[in-house]
């Protein structure tokens, strides 16, 4: 028998039930239903860039890598990055656009790349970069050939006396000509610190930062990126800054072609953290602060990626952030053998000890991560996978061109920086050469070849540190920006 009390607490219950249900109900409208992560993971976190579970397509969680990083990365790279082997970069900035009339440069102070003088480089970049940086091709030279001063004595058969051993010159070219090609078969990106109007750019002279140029010339920078580049995907989809791949949508694609926009979709997230961290709050100048006032700007981080502005996507982009995280992080670790071979050489001996204990330290840290990415997961599909990863060599070349297309000469620097860093990133993750010297045991041997199977010029090393630099600066920032929006 029911009693009215009884009754009474189930009516109570059923409306207070239904209550509850309402405002679930209500709340997940005003989310615009990001809460649902993609992997399904509930959170509940307050914050859009409070991200948790899993990184997709990747074995580890966000706060693995916020506290790997964070702890135990990002300080020691700001001690490293600030030596004198890698804070001077070599670029050409002065190359042509190849896709459009280069219509849009940028007049703002900002834009503008302070010079580095002569002086301050040291001589042992500028002689070692001469001399380290002669690839295998130099020795189908004829200067090379002059080089090795072989002498009679040398010449243990007698026979090859009577034969005309000289080679023309158009020889030498065409030989030099196949071993450049040979080595960039594994480029992933298109190198120019050998052309005649590259310069060295110090690069703690030109931090990366907001520099004010916007509008339809930066627009049409990443809509090339994403738009001409990427595998596909629904151009009608866009917001009022570009057009982008929902993150639905990726799940109907291939691991390749996903790894792929989110590999640029999280070089594109880690800029845009860069420039909110470093925007010009105000244009006043004062003996203590003669470029301006530097600082977060919340707001503007909140227009990039938060869902209300994006559609629902911002937060998915910084979860990309993480993705070519770990990919620029098992790319160190993988070339972390080849790594602790070189000697970073600037000439001032003190400091070059210092960076080579530094390096040794810092790659024991990356080698020590529990969940690196596995790079053999993509292009495993037989002789489908070769043309999948020319296909991405090509793609990210043709990246390495629109760089050259921006108009702002501080945004190209990093630009190209960042770009190059990825290339060689990929580079060692795909390099049969690299795979090679590793399963023969070459990095353990105590002498090496002057002209190894595998090799990085000293630009390349340059760039793959400060764009992991890059990366691990936005993972810090993040956590900045979590902190003031909590």
């Amino acid at each position: 028998m029911t009693t009215p009390g009884k009754v009474r607490r189930n009516v109570l219950a059923t409306s207070g039930l239904g209550l509850a249900l309402l405002v679930l109900l209500y709340w997940t409208k005003l989310t615009g239903g990001y809460f649902a992560a993609l992997d399904e993971a509930a959170t509940n976190k307050n914050c859009f860039c409070e991200l948790e579970g899993s990184i997709n397509d990747c074995s580890c969680d966000v706060d693995t890598v916020d506290h790997f990083n964070n702890m135990k990365v990002y300080p020691r790279l700001q001690s490293l990055l600030v030596k004198n082997f890698f804070r001077f970069y070599k670029v050409n900035l002065k190359q042509d656009c190849p896709f459009w009339p280069d219509d849009s440069r940028c007049a703002i102070r900002f834009c503008q790349v302070e010079n580095c003088e002569e002086k301050a480089i040291p001589e042992g970049i500028k002689d070692n970069t001469e001399h380290r940086d002669k690839s295998a091709s130099y020795k189908y030279t004829r200067e090379a050939q002059v080089d090795r001063g072989c002498s009679e004595a040398e010449d243990f058969d007698s026979a090859l006396g009577f034969l005309d051993t000289s080679i023309s010159d158009q020889a030498h070219k065409e030989f030099e000509l196949w071993a450049k090609h040979d080595e960039a078969e594994e480029d992933f990106c298109i190198m120019d610190d050998h052309d005649a109007d590259a310069q060295y750019v110090d690069l703690l002279l030109n931090p990366e930062r907001y520099t004010g140029y916007k509008g339809d010339s930066a627009h049409r920078i990443w809509n090339s990126i994403y738009l001409e580049n990427c595998f596909g995907g629904n151009n009608e989809t866009s917001n009022k800054f570009s057009s982008y791949m929902p993150h639905m949508e990726l799940r109907d694609v291939c691991l390749e072609q996903r790894a792929f926009y989110r590999i640029i979709s999280g070089l594109h997230s880690s800029i845009n953290i860069h420039l909110c961290s470093k925007y010009l709050l105000s244009e006043t100048k004062d003996f203590l602060d003669p470029q301006g006032i530097w600082g977060p700007n919340v707001k503007e981080f909140k227009r990039r990626f938060s869902p209300e502005t994006t559609s629902g996507e911002g937060p998915h982009w910084l979860r990309n952030l993480y993705f070519i995280y770990l990919v620029e992080l098992r790319a160190l670790a993988k070339a972390a053998p080849y790594l602790r071979r070189e000697n970073y050489y600037t000439g001032i001996a003190e400091e070059d000890e210092e960076v080579k204990l530094a390096m040794h330290d810092m790659l024991s840290v990356i080698e020590s991560f529990q969940s690196h990415f596995n790079e053999n997961a993509l292009f495993s599909s037989g002789i489908a996978s070769i043309k999948f990863k020319d296909d991405y060599k090509e793609k990210f070349r043709n990246i390495s061109r629109i760089m050259d297309c921006v108009g702002c000469d501080k945004c190209k620097l990093w630009g190209k920086l960042q770009t190059q860093g990825l290339g060689t990133a990929l580079k060692i993750l795909y390099s049969e050469k690299l795979n090679l010297a590793t399963e023969s045991g070459l990095w353990d041997k105590p002498h090496i070849d002057s002209d190894p199977i595998f090799r990085l010029s000293r630009t390349e090393i340059v760039a793959l540190f400060n764009a992991f630099g890059r990366l691990s600066t936005s993972i810090y920032e993040m956590e900045n920006f979590r902190r003031v929006l909590r």
